[in-house]
């Protein structure tokens, strides 16, 4: 039972990760050619495609990507419930999948603050993984670091970046308590 759900967990959890990816690196509007954003693109084409053509975008949001992320949850999480590892009714695994989804993407963005820091400290600026992960955290960190005061070349937005994705982490577990550590 143990392997079952880690396998349904980390699957299902990986897809969701490059589907929340797509819809991001949209809403960033990134290198839509670079190799990483291309990958990303591939992988997800098959489940968007079909969805987009009955599914359109709204306020620069792919609806289509969102709508599969949801589906995406929501899948993971009836597969756990048919295993009998989640006991909980059916309009209760729907808000298990909008968490779910809020719960990854908080993951993601702290992952993908973190691979950027360490590229800064390792990488010459060429790299095009590094490009898009500018691309993809700049819109958070700009406004971060237009507050925070210049401390001689020390970046210090992704640590307070961190700390509110830290606090937010916090507040959703205060809100939805054990649920959240329960299921995600």
């Amino acid at each position: 039972m143990n392997t079952a759900y880690f396998l349904i967990n980390t699957i299902f959890d990986l897809y969701l990760m490059v589907v929340l990816l797509r819809v991001w690196l949209q809403w960033a509007r990134a290198d839509f050619y670079n190799p990483m954003s291309q990958m990303v693109v591939k992988v997800t084409n098959p489940l968007v495609i079909p969805l987009r053509r009955i599914i359109p975008g709204f306020g620069g949001l792919d609806m289509a990507s969102v709508l599969l992320a949801l589906i995406i949850a929501f899948a993971k999480l009836a597969l756990l419930k048919s295993m009998n590892v989640l006991l909980t009714d059916w309009l209760t695994l729907s808000l298990f999948a909008v968490l779910t989804i809020l719960k990854k993407t908080g993951s993601m963005i702290f992952w993908v603050l973190l691979i950027r820091a360490i590229l800064s400290w390792v990488s010459q600026g060429r790299n095009p993984i590094e490009y898009v992960m500018h691309q993809l955290t700049e819109p958070f960190l700009a406004p971060i670091r237009r507050i925070l005061p210049a401390l001689g070349g020390l970046d210090l937005s992704v640590l307070v970046a961190f700390i509110a994705l830290q606090a937010i982490n916090y507040l959703l577990g205060d809100l939805f308590g054990q649920l959240m550590h329960h299921v995600l």
